[in-house]
């Protein structure tokens, strides 16, 4: 009876294809990785696809290989996961929070030039809920500028920007593939880039800086040979996570299809609410990750209980980082994210959502809008 806001949908071919791995012995990164980045990178249309562990590591090994460092700005939302500043962090960078749009709820550009320094090193724009940002203008500002743009899409796999998919132009894209994405690799992430020499830099740092791999090197008379050739970390995938997501791709556009059409269900039964604001999207060229409305009136908290005590889970997406605790010291007033901030909701949204599941969601909002 329970709805969960969100829940990944694996089963016995995820399963079958582990036990490949399993068999051969070689559980941490070999032949199945690479298998998993060709994959990807056919998929998106990059030149480069790099398979980590995370979508953490994807943002951080990124930052890093960029040359990103203390003293350097990086301006990105408040209104995003910790991970997106944590990387910024992570390279001593000044994590410098821009805007978002009140009808996107991606970056306000605008606030973004406004807050382009002489230290600002990098943009990173983060696809919310899978809605691409404006790219163009983005792309276009950063140029002019001389400035990196990492893009945060680890919502944004499968999402087209005016016909394009993400990942397959500009500067580089960071994916997650965590349990609750559209596809999921139980854990792990991927940086997408044209870029030939920051793409040989981020495979070489993704394994403590060693220019072969533990499976390359031991395919070779010498394994006992290599050379450490850069600062690196353990970023890389595992062939057990590369085997789930090898099986998983093959299934993102029925898990996009269920996806879209959830949300358009969502959008028909909602829209006349008025105490619900809607998130304009295109759901011809975007793969919702979550379904986000508004909830005005101060009414949120209250609607959050109402479906608990029926069984359906929400969340919140996200509590702003310059509102955090650790991120006081920032001092900045974003007056769009702070007000949308008591207002938005996550609603249940997952492939395996029955439509009686999301049947009772929309009669439940009703009821409690109609007492």
């Amino acid at each position: 009876m329970y709805i969960p806001v969100a829940k990944p949908f694996i089963g016995s071919e995820e399963l079958s294809k582990v036990k490949e791995v399993f068999d051969t012995g070689w559980l941490g990164m070999g032949s199945v990785v690479p298998e998993f980045e060709e994959s990807l990178r056919a998929y998106l249309g990059a030149r480069h696809a790099i398979a980590v562990n995370t979508g953490t590591s994807a943002l951080h090994i990124t930052l890093t290989s960029l040359d990103i460092k203390k003293g350097d700005e990086v301006i990105l939302p408040s209104l995003t996961f910790v991970s997106t500043p944590h990387a910024a962090l992570a390279c001593n960078a000044k994590v410098v929070f821009c805007d978002v749009q009140p009808h996107t709820l991606n970056v306000d550009i605008g606030d973004i030039r406004k807050k382009i320094t002489g230290r600002t090193r990098a943009i990173m724009p983060v696809h919310y809920s899978g809605m691409p940002c404006d790219m163009d203008d983005i792309l276009k500002l950063a140029k002019k500028n001389g400035i990196h743009v990492v893009e945060d899409a680890a919502h944004a796999i499968g999402s087209k920007y005016k016909g394009r998919m993400i990942g397959s132009f500009g500067d580089v894209s960071c994916f997650s593939f965590d349990p609750i994405k559209v596809i999921t690799c139980g854990e792990g992430g991927a940086v997408a880039t044209n870029n030939d020499r920051l793409a040989k830099k981020i495979v070489i740092k993704r394994i403590m800086g060693i220019d072969k791999d533990t499976y390359s090197r031991y395919k070779n008379r010498r394994s006992w040979f290599y050379r450490v050739k850069d600062l690196g970390y353990r970023y890389h995938m595992s062939n057990i996570n590369a085997a789930i997501g090898m099986v998983q791709l093959k299934k993102i556009d029925v898990f996009l299809g269920r996806r879209r059409k959830i949300a358009k269900v969502y959008d028909d039964n909602l829209k006349d609410i008025k105490e619900v604001g809607l998130i304009r999207k295109d759901y011809d060229s975007i793969a919702p990750f979550n379904y986000i409305i508004k909830v005005t009136g101060n009414k949120r908290a209250r609607l959050m209980e109402f479906l608990k005590d029926r069984e359906i889970e929400t969340g919140v997406h996200y509590i702003p980082n310059h509102l955090q605790p650790f991120f006081k010291k920032f001092k900045v007033r974003l007056p769009v994210t702070e007000k949308i901030a008591g207002e938005i909701l996550t609603l249940p949204l997952y492939y395996g959502m029955k439509d009686d599941d999301v049947n009772r969601v929309v009669s439940a909002i009703k009821q409690f809008f109609m007492r």
